[in-house]
C-alpha cells in the first residue's frame, strides 16, 4: 500500500511536471514575434566626388604647369594687367591671359566629365550586381514564404505529441526558432537590397544630370574661347599691329563713352528701373536702364554698365525688334563677344555680329530721306554729354521716338526733349 502511494505520487509530479512544460511551450510557440524583423535603414551609398581644378598652386607662373591647374592664378594676373595703362602690347597680354583661362576651365570642366563617366559606370555595375542579388533573394523568400507556411499550420500539440520526449521537443522548438531567426535576416537583406538598388539608381540619374550640365558648360567656354581668339585677331586686324593706330582708336572709344557718362550725369545718373519693355506691331521698345540688363558690363568692362552706357546697344536692339529678331535682347548685344567692340572696349562697332545675325549701321546725310526707308539710329549731343535714340517716324522737324535712357520713352516726341540741331549722326541699320 505504501508503494503504491509513493508511485502515485511519483507519477503525479512527473504529469505535473511535463504539463507546465506544456503550458510554457505552448505559451512561447503562440507568443513568438515571427514576424517581427528590423526595417533597414536607408542610406545612399555616396558617390565619388567629380575631380576639378584647384584654384591654385605655387608655381601656377612656371610654364610647364598645366593652365587647369591655375584658373585663380590666371584671373588675378588678367585683374592685373587690367589695371595698367592700356597699350597694344598689354591688350594683347590680357586677351592671351583670358584665352589661357577659358582653356583652363575646358580642361577642368572635361576632367570633371571624365570622372563622372567612370562614377557611372560603376553605379550601372553595381545596378546590375544588385539586380541579380535581389532576384535570387526574392526567390529564396518566396520558397521560404511557401515553407514557413507550411510549419505554420502545423499545431502546437501536434509538435509535443510527435516527440519522442522532452529533449526532442526541444530540439525541434530550437530547430523552429532557427529558422525563423534565419527567415527574418533573409527579410531583412531583401529589404536592404531593394534600398541600396534604389539608392544606386538615384545616384545614376543624378551623375546623369551633371553629365548633362557639365557637357553644356563645356559648350559655352568652347564657344566663348573661340570668340576670344576671334576678338584678338580683331584687335590685330583693326590696328594692323600698329601702337598709334591702336591709341587712335581708343581715344575715339574713350571719347564716346565719356560723352555717355556725362549725359547720364546730367540726367541725374543711371538708376534702374522695372517693368520697361513693351512690344507691339511695330516691334519692342526697351530700356536700357531696365532691371533685366541695367547691372550688366558692357563685354566684361568693368564700370560700364548697361544702365550708364548702353543706349546705343538698346537702340540697336528695337531696330533689331522691328526686323523680326525679338531674340536679340539689349543683354545679348552687351554679351556678343569683343569682336563687335572698338579695340576690345566697351563702344560698339558699325558691324557686329550676334546670334549668327550681322548687324550694320550706315551713316547717313538727311533725316528725312533716310526716314523714308524707315525708322533710324540717330546720334544727338544734349545736356553736356552724347546720347543714341531711335527716331520711328515723321518729318519737317515732327518726329516720334523710343528713348532707350528715359523712363517709359516709347513712342515719344523727339522735340519735346531734343533739338533736331544736336543730331550728328543719322544710321540706317540693315541686317
Amino acid at each position: 500500500m505504501l508503494w503504491n502511494m509513493k508511485s502515485i505520487i511519483k507519477d503525479a509530479v512527473v504529469l505535473s511536471v511535463f504539463l507546465l512544460t506544456f503550458a510554457f511551450c505552448l505559451f512561447f510557440i503562440k507568443n513568438f514575434a515571427y514576424s517581427q524583423s528590423a526595417s533597414p535603414t536607408s542610406s545612399p551609398s555616396s558617390s565619388p566626388n567629380p575631380s576639378s581644378a584647384t584654384s591654385s598652386v605655387p608655381d601656377c607662373a612656371n610654364n610647364n604647369i598645366s593652365v587647369a591647374d591655375c584658373p585663380g592664378y590666371l584671373q588675378d594676373k588678367i585683374s592685373g594687367l587690367q589695371g595698367q595703362e592700356k597699350t597694344l602690347s598689354s591688350q594683347i597680354e590680357v586677351m592671351n591671359s583670358q584665352i589661357n583661362l577659358t582653356e583652363a576651365r575646358i580642361e577642368a570642366t572635361q576632367e570633371q566629365i571624365t570622372s563622372l563617366t567612370l562614377d557611372i559606370d560603376t553605379a550601372s555595375k553595381k545596378i546590375s550586381s544588385l539586380e541579380t542579388s535581389l532576384t535570387g533573394l526574392v526567390n529564396v523568400l518566396a520558397n521560404r514564404i511557401v515553407a514557413t507556411y507550411e510549419v505554420g499550420t502545423i499545431q502546437p500539440l501536434q509538435i509535443l505529441l510527435t516527440s519522442g520526449n522532452a529533449a526532442d521537443f526541444f530540439t525541434r522548438l530550437n530547430y523552429l526558432k532557427i529558422a525563423q531567426a534565419h527567415d527574418k535576416e533573409l527579410i531583412y537583406n531583401t529589404e536592404q537590397a531593394k534600398v541600396d538598388y534604389s539608392n544606386q539608381k538615384n545616384i545614376l540619374e543624378e551623375e546623369k544630370k551633371k553629365v548633362v550640365t557639365l557637357e553644356a558648360q563645356l559648350q559655352a567656354y568652347s564657344d566663348q574661347l573661340n570668340q576670344e581668339k576671334a576678338a584678338k585677331q580683331d584687335l590685330l586686324t583693326q590696328t594692323q599691329g600698329s601702337e598709334s593706330t591702336y591709341q587712335s582708336l581708343l581715344a575715339q572709344a574713350q571719347a564716346q563713352l565719356a560723352g555717355f557718362s556725362r549725359f547720364v550725369t546730367s540726367q541725374g545718373g543711371a538708376s534702374i528701373l522695372g517693368n520697361q519693355t513693351t512690344c507691339d506691331g511695330w516691334g519692342c521698345y526697351y530700356n536700357q536702364r531696365d532691371s533685366q540688363w541695367g547691372n550688366m558690363l558692357i563685354n566684361g568692362q568693368a564700370g560700364y554698365t548697361m544702365a550708364g552706357y548702353g543706349c546705343l546697344i538698346t537702340s540697336i536692339a528695337m531696330m533689331a525688334s522691328h526686323m523680326g529678331h525679338t531674340d536679340i535682347l539689349p543683354s545679348d548685344i552687351a554679351q556678343s563677344g569683343g569682336s563687335n567692340f572698338a579695340v576690345d572696349t566697351a563702344m560698339l562697332r558699325y558691324t557686329i555680329t550676334v546670334k549668327g545675325v550681322t548687324i550694320s549701321r550706315n551713316q547717313q546725310s538727311a533725316l528725312d530721306s533716310a526716314l523714308q526707308g524707315g525708322p533710324v539710329i540717330v546720334g544727338i549731343y544734349a545736356y553736356g554729354g552724347t546720347h543714341f535714340v531711335v527716331i520711328k517716324s515723321g518729318s519737317g522737324g515732327n518726329y516720334t521716338m523710343d528713348d532707350p535712357f528715359i523712363a517709359g520713352g516709347h513712342d515719344i516726341s523727339f522735340t519735346d526733349h531734343y533739338s533736331t540741331s544736336s543730331i550728328f549722326e543719322i544710321d540706317t541699320v540693315s541686317m
